[in-house]
């Protein structure tokens, strides 16, 4: 059962996240305007996540609704139930009392937090690409797993079994030698032109890993301390974000460098303003706010079940699968070096796969690592 659940998980971000990925792409170049006179690029990266997590927040409360049980209470249904993980209901000083860190407040508080980096982690990530080439972020998003990791120690102490550590390097390793021998892209104009534009393309991309490491970890404590689903989890997150992202849009920011970009007017009105005058935009937008709303149900039941640290193995290896397809269909050439990366990546997803399997040895440390042995009752 476990096994066919972390398939049925890995086609569905597969699948979902390439035609994602189309969507995004066709997003990056300029649409031409209703006259045909001109053509302008999209830069309201804000608005296209708000279109993106309002549809999450239906698609997660629309698949919970089919799933609700006919006994089962909406504040159930939602997770707004005080009803913390096993080995948790109480006060560790006080035992007579229940510990607030395991309350429903604690819980919003931390759906919050998780929107607020999510929010904040995406435009440093789109920054970044103005002055990096996109392998060169690529390679440091494959890196993922290092802050995630870290992240989880830091914040909240955790622990993982051998195996993941080791995981963890072999596809950090693979997916580093695959990119990093990959045949090399011009520099960017805009960091050719501004003095050290490597070093600040680079510096944006750290502050966006550090943040979806804080993001991923958080994720984790929130399952470790709270008895709740993966598309509750999706359902709060999602509405946090859009609610946050239509409130910074409404308002009439100056130009923040990497956060508002615009010097005038709100984003809101400068997003809508771009369909109206380019409506050829709206197919590849819709496409992108489906299929990344379909594809966060995959991502949350990963995370729900299998963990952050086997959510991002996943979402890391799809780049390496998805390149190795254009090998087969393109007929494009590797070379040893990187079969090599390719192979070392394999090799990490096989550990998982092995200690996955009813027959690993480290089956049980798993589960007691996620402390969420009892979230399949709910």
């Amino acid at each position: 059962m476990a096994f066919m659940r972390l398939l049925l998980c890995v086609s569905g971000v597969y699948s979902c996240f390439l035609l994602w990925a189309v969507a995004q792409e066709r997003l990056s170049v300029p649409f031409a305007s209703l006259d045909g006179s001109h053509s302008d690029k999209f830069n309201s990266v804000m608005f296209l996540g708000t279109c993106q997590s309002a549809l999450s927040v239906v698609s997660a409360f629309l698949y919970m609704l089919f799933r609700r049980k006919t006994s089962q209470s909406f504040t159930s249904l939602l997770g707004l139930d005080h009803n913390p993980a096993p080995g948790h209901e109480t006060s560790e000083k006080h035992p007579s009392k229940q510990d607030t860190r395991y309350s429903q407040t604690n819980l919003l508080l931390r759906y919050l937090q998780c929107s607020v980096f999510i929010t904040s982690a995406a435009p440093f990530g789109f920054a970044s690409l103005s002055y990096i080439s996109y392998p060169a972020m690529v390679l440091g998003k494959s890196c993922k797993l290092v802050p995630v990791m870290i992240m989880n120690v830091l914040l909240y102490r955790r622990k993982f079994a051998p195996h993941k550590y080791l995981v963890v390097a072999m596809v950090t390793v693979g997916i580093t030698v695959f990119m990093g021998l990959a045949p090399s892209k011009p520099a960017k104009a805009k960091a050719a032109s501004t003095p050290n534009g490597n070093l600040i393309g680079l510096a944006y991309l750290l502050i966006n890993l550090a943040i979806d490491g804080a993001t991923n970890s958080t994720q984790d404590e929130i399952f470790a301390r709270h008895r709740v689903t993966g598309q509750q989890m999706m359902f709060w997150i999602n509405l946090f974000s859009t609610l946050v992202t239509v409130v910074l849009e409404m308002l009439p920011l100056p130009y923040i460098p990497v956060i508002h970009p615009s010097d005038s007017g709100t984003e809101w009105g400068t997003a809508l303003a771009f369909i109206r005058e380019h409506p050829s935009i709206k197919v590849p937008l819709l496409q992108f706010a489906i299929t990344g709303a379909l594809g966060q149900l995959f991502i949350f039941e990963t995370l729900q079940h299998f963990g952050s640290l086997t959510l991002v193995t996943i979402t890391l290896t799809r780049k390496i699968f998805t390149m190795l397809l254009s090998v087969v269909w393109y007929g494009h050439k590797l070379s040893p070096a990187q079969w090599l990366g390719a192979g070392i990546v394999f090799a990490g997803i096989s550990v998982e796969a092995f200690v996955k399997t009813p027959k690993g040895v480290h089956v049980k440390k798993v589960v007691a690592e996620k402390e969420v042995a009892k979230l399949k009752s709910v």
